[in-house]
């Protein structure tokens, strides 16, 4: 790629919810959405499941969207290591300054390119569906990393919704199991 690829690492159902219905503050996964996390019992192992882990916590920084960084307590300034975390929102509020090593952002592409630079090589984490969107819609994504678990939630929170973007295709790269979720990773095809 010749420079760091942006990956969004999610938690997904077989029926492509990343939160049970009704998350919010308190509830921030939404009803049963906990269960998307259960594979993360296991991120300290020498398994699948922590090598995955490793993984996402071995990223130069951190790409999210506004309503993921505020359900999460802003990550209380540290994602993880110190990171850059890049937050993408609809408006920035001067008053509101943002805990740590963040910075607000309305401009996909300015935010991509700046944590693709904090990042120093090293691949940015994607969180949030709405950040996925954003940075598929401007062609900055640039993988998918998947943990897909084994249930079916029924509701909630979609990675994915119908958009207007069309027809992407995603070639496989890899297929991991772990003890309580699959992890896939997609490259996205330009």
């Amino acid at each position: 790629m010749g420079e760091a690829p942006l990956r969004l690492y999610m938690a997904m159902s077989v029926d492509g919810f990343i939160a049970g219905p009704d998350d919010r503050k308190g509830q921030e996964l939404g009803r049963d959405g906990g269960r998307l996390f259960n594979w993360l019992d296991d991120r300290m192992s020498a398994g699948i499941d922590g090598q995955v882990y490793r993984e996402a916590m071995a990223t130069g920084a951190v790409i999210s969207g506004r309503r993921t960084f505020e359900l999460a307590d802003r990550w209380q300034g540290d994602h993880h290591d110190g990171v850059p975390i890049h937050v993408l929102t609809h408006h920035v509020d001067a008053s509101d300054v943002p805990p740590g090593n963040t910075k607000f952002y309305t401009d996909v592409n300015v935010c991509a390119a700046e944590a693709r630079e904090a990042s120093r090589d090293r691949a940015v984490l994607v969180h949030g569906a709405g950040a996925a969107q954003a940075l598929l819609a401007a062609g900055q994504l640039d993988e998918l990393e998947l943990h897909v678990v084994p249930v079916l939630l029924g509701g909630g929170r979609r990675l994915f919704e119908a958009t207007e973007l069309g027809h992407i295709e995603l070639e496989p790269v890899r297929q991991l199991q772990g003890r309580d979720a699959t992890h896939l990773r997609y490259r996205i095809v330009h």
